[in-house]
C-alpha cells in the first residue's frame, strides 16, 4: 500500500477540477444521458468500485443512475481518474468512493472534491476495532472489507444513509430495498461459511497474486498469504518468491489462484519454481479480488463474486460445493 502516488504532488484545486472538466463535460454527458422521464427524478450517483455501484444499485434501484468508475479487471489501488471521471463526478449528485487507502491515487482528489460535492466514503463506516491492520503499513488498514459479507452489510447500510441524505423522500425506499439486499447478504454469508468449512484443515491455505483476502482468511479460518503486499502497487521480489515456493513444497500446497484484476506472472513464477523443485502445483481457480465479474452476469454483482470466490476455493481445495454456487447462477467456464 505505502505512500506513493498521491505523496509529493500538489492536491488538485477546484479550479483545475474545473478546467479539466470542461473540455470532459461533452463526451461524459454522451455516455451517461438518461431519458427524459429519469432526467426529471433519477439521482445521478457516481460510485468508484464495481462492489460500491453494485451496493447503490440494489439500493436506489429506479431513484437513481448508477455509475461505475472502475470495470472488470480494473485495480483500484493503481486507478487515477480520468477527465471524463471527473466531470461525471462533478455533475454528480452523490459520489461514493471506499476510503481505506483503497483508491490510493485519488485520495487527495476526493478530499478536494469535498468542497462542492456531496461525497461518501462508505467502506470507512467499518469500525476501527473491526478493520486489519498490518505490520508493514503503520497508520493504515487493509481496505478490503468486502471479503467478509458480514462487513459489506456494514457498508450497504452506509450507502442506503448516504442515498438517503441527498434524497429524503426516497428514504421509505432506500430502506426496504436495503433491507432485501442484507437479507441475501446474510444468505451469502451462511453458504460461504458452510462450504468452506468442508475444506480440510490441513488444505486451508489460500495463495494469492496479492494480499486482498486476509478478512476472508480471518472469518473462515484460512491461512492467506500474497505475493504482492495489500496493493498491487508493491513490488514482489525475487525473495518472496522464492519463501512462497519453499513453503508450497514443504506444505505440499496443491493449488494456488489468479486474480481477475492483477497479472498472473508472479503466480505462474511460483508454480514454475515449484515444478523446478519437483513439486507440482496447479491453478486452483480465478477470483474476484478488487473488481467484480462483467456488467450483466451473476459474477457481476457483489453476491455473485462472492459466491464464486466461495465455491471456487472450496472446490480447488478438496472441500465441497455445489458446481455452480449457492444459487445454481455462477459460469461453468469459470
Amino acid at each position: 500500500m505505502g505512500d506513493h502516488g498521491t505523496a509529493g504532488r500538489p492536491a488538485l484545486g477546484r479550479r483545475a477540477m474545473m478546467a479539466l472538466a470542461g473540455a470532459a463535460l461533452a463526451t461524459a454527458g454522451a455516455l451517461a444521458t438518461p431519458t427524459p422521464a429519469q432526467a426529471e427524478e433519477a439521482l445521478a450517483v457516481v460510485a468508484t468500485t464495481g462492489m460500491i455501484a453494485d451496493a447503490a444499485h440494489q439500493v436506489a434501484g429506479d431513484r437513481a443512475e448508477v455509475t461505475a468508475l472502475m470495470g472488470p479487471g480494473v485495480d483500484p489501488h493503481a486507478y487515477r481518474q480520468t477527465r471524463s471521471d471527473i466531470a461525471r463526478m462533478l455533475d454528480a449528485d452523490l459520489v461514493l468512493w471506499h476510503g481505506l487507502y483503497l483508491e490510493a491515487q485519488m485520495e487527495a482528489f476526493f478530499h478536494d472534491l469535498e468542497d462542492s460535492q456531496t461525497v461518501v466514503a462508505v467502506g470507512e463506516a467499518v469500525s476501527e476495532n473491526q478493520r486489519l491492520g498490518h505490520d508493514d503499513y503503520e497508520g493504515r488498514y487493509d481496505p478490503h472489507v468486502w471479503m467478509n459479507p458480514n462487513l459489506w452489510s456494514t457498508v450497504v447500510v452506509a450507502v442506503r444513509d448516504a442515498l438517503i441524505a441527498v434524497d429524503p423522500a426516497g428514504e421509505e425506499t432506500y430502506r426496504s430495498n436495503a433491507a432485501d439486499h442484507l437479507d441475501e447478504i446474510a444468505d451469502l454469508a451462511v453458504y460461504a461459511q458452510q462450504v468452506l468449512a468442508s475444506v480440510p484443515a490441513e488444505q486451508r491455505m489460500l495463495v494469492t497474486a496479492h494480499d486482498a483476502f486476509n478478512y476472508f482468511g480471518a472469518t473462515y479460518g484460512f491461512e492467506v498469504l500474497g505475493i504482492q503486499g495489500i496493493s498491487t502497487e508493491s513490488e514482489a521480489g525475487l525473495r518472496r518468491i522464492e519463501e512462497l515456493v519453499d513453503l508450497l513444497v514443504d506444505r505440499q500446497v496443491q493449488a494456488v489462484f489468479v486474480e481477475t484484476s492483477v497479472s498472473d506472472r508472479n503466480i505462474r513464477a511460483l508454480i514454475e519454481g515449484a515444478a523446478a523443485a519437483g513439486h507440482t502445483v496447479t491453478i486452483g481457480g480465478e477470483l474476484f479480488s478488487d473488481a467484480m465479474g462483467p456488467p450483466g452476469t451473476y459474477e457481476g454483482t457483489y453476491v455473485g463474486m462472492i459466491d464464486h470466490n466461495a465455491t471456487v476455493i472450496t472446490t480447488a481445495l478438496g472441500g465441497e460445493a455445489p458446481e455452480r454456487g449457492m444459487q445454481d447462477l455462477l459460469m461453468e467456464s469459470m
